[in-house]
């Protein structure tokens, strides 16, 4: 069976993942382990104010996701979501594999510069 690559945007309860962090994305990495996926990185990406109001939910979280995949499985993961009281709205894109590493190295390294810079004092201004 051929890996595909894909990136998965999730849209979360805002208020769940608030409460439980750690639970919430073990929740997520669950789902696309019932689908057999490899996963590459996993983040929070974006919380705040939804454009419009989906199934009750009027803030979310956006939670960016990389990972191989069997091309087969993308009906069962789209199936396991829409079933998923944990995920809201869900969008997956498949991508070439020089693309793929692109978005991952760059993810990568926006981590490691946003670990740098919360270990980092903040710099006084000059008045």
């Amino acid at each position: 069976m051929a890996q595909q690559r894909y990136e998965c945007m999730f849209l979360l309860d805002s208020g769940r993942f608030a409460q439980d962090p750690e639970g919430t994305e073990n929740g997520v990495r669950e789902i696309l382990e019932r689908c057999e996926a490899e996963i590459v990185t996993i983040s929070p990406w974006q919380e705040g104010k939804l454009a419009y109001e989906i199934d009750g939910h009027r803030k979310g979280l956006h939670l960016l996701t990389y990972f191989t995949m069997d091309g087969s499985q993308v009906e069962t993961l789209n199936r396991i979501c829409k079933l998923s009281d944990l995920v809201i709205r869900h969008l997956i894109l498949e991508h070439e594999e020089k693309l793929f590493e692109l978005l991952t190295q760059q993810f990568a390294s926006h981590e490691e510069q946003g670990e740098e810079a919360e270990g980092e004092p903040a710099e006084a201004s000059a008045s």
